[in-house]
């Protein structure tokens, strides 16, 4: 049929221009900390880890194996794998709702943006997602007729799943139920092929287990009770403006559609119609409830792609029966929600356009600044003595300069972070953990922006109780400080204090006026406070785009105690200061205000810029 060959050649043209997208993209995208972490993970190669199952750390540890220690070989296992996985869409949708819909299905998932995104980064649920589709497909085929085909494929998608994150274990109980509710699902019971499948699915489980027995549960502890509150929140009312600008409008409404109409409203002919129907709607409502109790501070928008896997199909046949002009439109917004998903991963991979995005909440952080800091930490360890170690922050700074330095085995240290993703036992595991003062000259690199500021000086304090005073640091700001770091040569030291009396931190300041974005004309006043615990300020320099234009009147009354009571800065409450800051007419534009700050005990800082909109005679607002 010509119509079928149409919707066949559509697959292929948008399935072969999606897989070179996402390979361009995936070879110029910095990793993510994430990622990084699973490359330490691979490198450390066991059956299961702290915060996932063993597949994730075994595919990135593959693809380097195969293409070397870069970005693109940790990803290319995550490309192919999601590549596969619309080629399921479409064999679901051809063999269950007619060659066309299933070839349209197809391309659907092709253009859904968390589905079509999928393998451009090194994550979990790109192997998740095959399990779902391989499982979806084989119990789909077991309704009708059980084969030993159908029941290899049944074990594999769940053992695949069951070493990929512990979310399976959610398509695993609605699978299970949504066959308990249909008669033809009931009489599984009685196949030994499938009760066969659903054991080996289950002892996939067994490493998972086995690492949970042998650490203290603390795996499932913080899957299922530190991360999350388990405490009503309004965190859920985000989810239906969210997914309907994730997965498109049109789109959105058509899979809720298609599932209420196949799953719950109608009775089809094809019991496989309401497998998939029920089985989406209830993964996807289950989402949307937890979405109320559940964890709202990490990103979990991803959660709803097993609903939506199984939702394509019958969604495809819904819109192919719509007027002409909304079908069409369907199409165009899942083109678009594409093509937008993958021009902000093009922008993250872009440093100036990434740049642009500087000083904004959308700064993409988790990709940006590890090459620079890793340049600098070598030229920092060029210069120290052999032996030299080097001790990170958190789990973040640990994971990517390990990866961009080849060293697997950076130690960090305990910080707030590697608790609240679950990373801390793991570290913990392998010896990575540094609780005491370093026996040997170590080069500390701290991230003060993986801190909430207000918590910073706690943080500096709890340093130092644990290393001692701490040095004077050396700034490396990335992208005009959106990204931070401090490098700190440490002495090697048996016994550092341990109160906080002697506490010497990096310094901590604030720019009240101008405000972020601020209009100001040539003309205009900088105020703000500055302290430096244990050593205090010696001056303070204002930066217009790097460059000194004013030294600032340093030691004003400003009491900062209210948020940082701790604080023993020899100069308090006289750390306010003051610059008049007189441009010339050419300076016009959006400019970037810094501090650079100059401590008693010779450090020199420099702090991060914030943009300021310089116009010619105007006045602020």
């Amino acid at each position: 049929m010509e119509a079928e060959q149409r919707a066949r050649r559509a697959f292929f043209f948008w399935w072969t221009l999606a897989c070179a997208l996402k390979l361009a993209v995936a070879a110029r995208l910095p990793l993510f900390v994430d990622e990084a972490f699973y490359w330490q993970e691979g490198r450390h190669l066991a059956s299961a880890y702290s915060d996932l199952p063993g597949m994730t750390a075994w595919l990135v540890r593959l693809g380097t194996a195969l293409g070397g220690e870069n970005a693109l070989a940790v990803r290319l296992p995550f490309l192919v794998i999601g590549a596969l996985v619309p080629w399921w869409v479409a064999r679901i949708g051809r063999r269950w709702f007619g060659a066309i819909h299933g070839w349209r299905a197809g391309t659907l998932a092709v253009l859904l943006p968390l589905v079509g995104t999928l393998g451009v980064l090194a994550l979990p649920d790109v192997p998740m997602a095959l399990a779902t589709v391989l499982c979806l497909h084989a119990g789909a085929r077991m309704l009708q007729e059980p084969t030993p085909f159908t029941a290899v494929e049944l074990a594999f998608g769940l053992a695949l799943g069951a070493l990929s994150h512990y979310r399976f274990a959610g398509v695993v109980v609605v699978g299970a139920m949504v066959m308990l509710w249909l008669p033809q699902g009931r009489r599984l019971l009685r196949d030994p092929r499938a009760l066969v499948a659903v054991a080996v699915g289950l002892l996939a489980w067994l490493p998972l287990l086995f690492w949970n027995l042998e650490n203290g549960e603390a795996g499932l502890r913080f899957q299922l009770v530190e991360r999350h509150p388990w405490a009503l929140h309004a965190g859920g009312l985000a989810f239906v403006p969210l997914q309907a600008l994730l997965v498109t409008p049109l789109l959105g409404w058509a899979m809720l559609q298609a599932g209420w109409l196949t799953g719950w409203k109608r009775r089809p002919a094809r019991p496989q119609w309401r497998f998939l129907a029920l089985f989406g709607t209830v993964v996807l409502g289950g989402i949307f409830l937890l979405g109320f109790v559940t964890d709202n501070e990490r990103v979990s928008f991803h959660w709803p792609v097993p609903a939506y896997l199984a939702l394509l199909p019958a969604a495809a046949m819904l819109v192919g029966g719509w007027p002409r002009f909304w079908r069409r439109l369907t199409w165009v917004g899942a083109a678009l929600g594409l093509c937008a998903a993958l021009a902000w991963l093009s922008m993250v991979a872009s440093p100036s356009l990434r740049l642009a995005s500087a000083g904004s909440k959308h700064y993409p952080r988790n990709f940006a600044g590890w090459d620079a800091l890793a340049r600098v930490v070598r030229e920092e360890l060029e210069t120290m003595p052999a032996g030299t170690r080097l001790l990170a922050d958190d789990f973040k700074v640990g994971a990517q300069l390990g990866f961009l330095l080849g060293d697997p085995d950076i130690e960090v240290l305990d910080h707030p972070l590697n608790h609240a993703h679950g990373r801390a036992p793991q570290l913990q595991l392998w010896g990575l953990q540094r609780d005491a003062a370093p026996q040997a000259q170590t080069l500390l690199v701290l991230a003060p922006g993986d801190v909430a500021f207000r918590d910073l000086l706690r943080r500096y304090h709890a340093l130092c109780r644990r290393l001692g005073p701490l040095p004077p640091a050396r700034s490396v700001l990335v992208d005009h400080g959106a990204q931070r770091f401090l490098l700190l040569r440490l002495p090697a030291r048996e016994h550092p204090p341990a109160g906080t009396e002697s506490c010497v931190t990096p310094a901590l300041a604030w720019i009240d006026a101008p405000l972020p974005d601020q209009v100001r004309p040539p003309r205009f006043q900088v105020d703000g406070w500055a302290f430096k615990e244990g050593a205090g300020l010696a001056r303070v320099e204002i930066l217009l785009d790097g460059a000194v234009v004013a030294e600032a009147d340093y030691g004003s009354a400003f009491n900062v105690r209210g948020h940082f009571p701790e604080s023993r800065d020899p100069h308090q409450p006289h750390v306010g200061f003051r610059a008049e800051i007189d441009l010339p007419a050419s300076q016009a534009g959006r400019r970037w205000l810094g501090l650079r700050l100059h401590g008693t005990d010779g450090s020199v800082e420099d702090w991060p810029a914030q943009p300021v909109r310089i116009v010619r005679g105007g006045g602020g607002g």
